[in-house]
């Protein structure tokens, strides 16, 4: 794609205003695990368990890819338990089609993450084969890491938070972790062969077959609040997945922080990332979701996504949820990276090409130039640094006065609006 600067889409873009900008401070209820004290917190958890596990046991404990508050220090803890009570723990990356579905490339999100076996004082078993485990009553296979499935026990390690494309008693937690994380690309491809109106029913179903024929021990839950900060971690028996899971859910929602303006013209992502959410950006924030089968959020009617993290490894799902993105996005891309999980997930919008402009400063002025029925002079803008910290954000003037006049609960301005800044190469600083 040929991308200029100062060509004709620069000049129609020029005279297009855009609206002063004042830093926001959102509050929403906080509670929290000092990561200081987390593992021993952890520790005292974990010790009524220790009877489940003998010397020279082998036990997997899994790690996902996403950006899990403390994932490193939860898994050191786990690993260290295993080894306090004599038996030999290794670590499996449990997350499906992720890291290009590469058993390299789910070594390097791991590592992205600060979980490398010198870290971690135990081996990382990292492969893409799997062995079938069992079949669903209507005869599908199952199957799961064959790592996982050869080891003497399961520690299921995870977070439990909404998911970002369907809603189910279930969502993103233990099961599946099992289903899908364990499953590898082939078990998470079988999870979403039926579409995302299935996948919810197809998560439950494969994860209770995991948990039937797979020797899990308990889980490891964690639930983050509003700051992506650990609020409390649940040792999970496995008798009591089923039951306790759906209760940890509705925790996760009532935890989850929101845009509490309710709704603007453009919003505005810093950085997108499989470390901020599975589809780059979370719906549940942004209000930009993939799918019919899942719904919340800020109303808006334009999005522009500027950056792609690091530790995406050029994994830019979520681009497809923006309207407009900047040259260098775009240049980010690698979609050896990215389509693997559209494959899998036979999601393909959340990889889909948006509009590509020069600069960033283009790409705001495009999403508000394209908006129609607004006040163009006085616009509704939302600036987040991505979908997982949203306690500090920026607004429009637009909103200023309101803000004052305490129109929006737990929500206060922190200055007065000034200009936006960009850089030399018009990047928003």
């Amino acid at each position: 794609m040929h991308i200029v600067s100062g060509g004709a889409v620069s000049a129609l873009l020029r005279g297009t205003p855009l609206p002063k900008m004042f830093p926001a401070q959102q509050q929403f209820p906080r509670p929290r695990l000092d990561p200081a004290m987390l593992p021993g917190t952890l520790a005292r958890q974990l010790a009524p368990f220790s009877s489940m596990l003998r010397p020279g046991m082998r036990v997997a404990i899994t790690a996902g890819s996403r950006g899990v508050a403390n994932a490193a220090a939860i898994t050191r803890t786990v690993a260290d338990f295993v080894k306090a009570c004599g038996a030999s723990p290794f670590i499996v990356p449990a997350m499906g089609s992720h890291g290009g579905a590469t058993a390299q490339g789910q070594l390097d999100v791991l590592a992205g993450y600060g979980i490398t076996a010198k870290a971690m004082g135990c081996p990382i078993l990292s492969d893409m084969t799997t062995v079938r485990i069992g079949a669903l009553p209507d005869g599908r296979p199952v199957f799961l890491d064959r790592n996982a499935a050869q080891a003497d026990g399961i520690i299921v390690c995870c977070r439990v938070k909404p998911h970002n494309a369907f809603r189910h008693i279930y969502e993103s937690g233990i099961l599946k972790m099992l289903a899908v994380g364990l499953g590898k690309q082939q078990g998470a491809q079988a999870v979403h062969a039926q579409g995302m109106g299935r996948i919810g029913q197809n998560v439950e179903a494969y994860g209770r077959c995991a948990l039937e024929n797979t020797p899990v021990l308990f889980a490891v839950a964690s639930i983050e609040n509003a700051y992506d900060e650990t609020a409390r971690i649940a040792v999970v028996p496995k008798s009591d997945i089923l039951s306790t899971e759906p209760q940890l859910l509705r925790e996760a929602f009532d935890n989850m922080p929101r845009l509490i303006v309710g709704s603007c013209d453009v919003l505005i992502v810093d950085e997108i990332g499989k470390n901020y959410s599975g589809s780059g950006v979370d719906p549940n924030i942004c209000g930009t979701f993939s799918t019919p089968y899942a719904s919340g959020g800020i109303q808006v009617k334009r999005t522009a996504m500027l950056r792609l993290s690091a530790v995406s490894h050029g994994n830019a799902l979520g681009v497809g949820l923006a309207d407009v993105i900047p040259k260098r996005l775009y240049e980010q891309i690698d979609p050896e990276k990215m389509y693997p999980n559209c494959i899998t997930s036979t999601v393909l919008t959340t990889a889909r090409i948006p509009c590509v402009v020069a600069t960033d400063k283009e790409a705001i002025q495009l999403c508000l130039r394209t908006c129609n029925e607004i006040d163009l002079d006085s616009p509704r803008v939302v600036r987040i640094a991505n979908s997982l910290h949203v306690d500090r954000i920026a607004l429009s003037q637009a909103y200023y006065n309101d803000v004052r006049a305490g129109r929006y609960p737990n929500l206060c301005a922190l200055d007065a609006p000034g200009d936006m800044q960009f850089d030399g190469q018009d990047a928003l600083i």
